[in-house]
């Protein structure tokens, strides 16, 4: 009477009985595998705060069956014996090509993640258009990796084809420098924040302007004369830039003004910060200052500064603190001096 012994006995002598047992193992594990990444490991990683686990079992459960089935057939292959150098570049190649896809489903699965939880809550589009090419350049890469990897698998010499695509690659590099100095801006001003669309800027050439849109390649700078200036973001990236709504949107005002010579300093600061406590858009906290500067050629000359909320109110407070400065210094008797010149002329006989 054969005992249990002698029947794993029988299976294993025989070679394809052998390989038939390790091929119905493989599938059980592989089936063994989705039902813990689907029933036990994807409750967990739903239970954490970041969704990058989340999006990897995902991936993972819906390939990982193909995986253990080819990991199964080359190591039945092998257990049997089976010399085939053909049969064993093609299993490779296989095994290349699902991790592959696995690795290009997973990084779908982040870009998606990234353009709907980040590039979603900005107003720029420059991210919108950034992470999806930024997906493609990595798929294009992780493809040539995987062809590499086959014809290394089929011991193809790749040597010349290299060459030719370094040399190719730097040809089309040169070619698109400055398309990709622009890119390459755009997206590290989007990771940089250096301002983002609505905020009130300045350039280092002079332009000042609100943010429009920051795009793939340029960034829109809309004027306060209803302009469009176009700036490529290669140039932003490396241009130094004045944002006036950071750290927040409040602001200083200054106003430069003048008194003439024999003034009491002390009666004109008086008398201008009182002036400007009038203009509701003035702030109480921090509090408004008048400033003695220096004594020019023909005049005192002082400046009187002041916080508003919103820089949006600058432009306007300027020119309200400026009105009240000068009906306040004219109601007070305060001149307020101008250039002259003494002439004297000598008769020659």
């Amino acid at each position: 009477m054969k005992t249990v012994s002698d029947f794993f006995q029988f299976i294993f002598e025989n070679l394809y009985l052998r390989f038939l047992l390790i091929l119905v193992i493989t599938l059980i594990l592989a089936y063994l595998a989705k039902v813990i990444l689907k029933s036990v490991l994807k409750p967990l990683a739903q239970k954490t705060k970041t969704k990058i686990d989340d999006l990897i079992v995902k991936s993972l459960s819906s390939i990982i069956f193909y995986i253990f089935l080819v990991l199964g057939l080359k190591i039945g292959f092998q257990k049997i014996k089976f010399e085939s150098k053909i049969l064993n570049n093609l299993i490779d190649s296989l095994l290349i090509v699902i991790v592959t896809i696995l690795i290009i489903r997973i990084l779908h699965d982040f870009s998606q993640h990234w353009l709907n939880e980040w590039a979603s809550k900005t107003k720029s589009t420059a991210d919108d258009r950034l992470i999806p090419l930024i997906e493609k350049i990595l798929k294009v890469i992780i493809l040539v990796l995987a062809v590499i990897f086959i014809f290394s698998a089929w011991q193809i010499n790749i040597s010349p084809l290299l060459a030719t695509a370094g040399i190719a690659g730097l040809a089309i590099g040169l070619a698109v420098k400055d398309s990709l100095s622009n890119i390459l801006g755009g997206l590290q001003l989007v990771l940089d924040r250096t301002f983002k669309v609505g905020d009130k800027v300045q350039l280092e050439s002079g332009e000042m302007g609100v943010i429009f849109d920051i795009g793939l390649r340029s960034t829109k700078l809309k004027t306060y004369d209803n302009e469009v200036i176009y700036i490529p973001n290669g140039y932003l990236a490396n241009a130094k830039v004045k944002n006036f709504t950071m750290p927040d949107l409040t602001i200083r005002v200054n106003v430069d003004f003048g008194v003439e010579y024999g003034s009491d300093s002390e009666q004109v600061k008086n008398v201008v910060l009182e002036a400007i406590k009038k203009v509701e858009s003035v702030l109480e906290e921090p509090p408004p200052t008048v400033l003695f500067l220096k004594m020019s050629d023909f005049s005192l000359d002082f400046v009187a500064r002041a916080w508003v909320k919103n820089y949006t109110e600058a432009f306007s407070t300027r020119f309200n603190i400026t009105d009240e400065i000068y009906m306040a210094l004219n109601k007070a008797n305060i001149g307020i001096p101008f250039p002259t010149r003494t002439v004297y002329t000598k008769n020659i006989d």
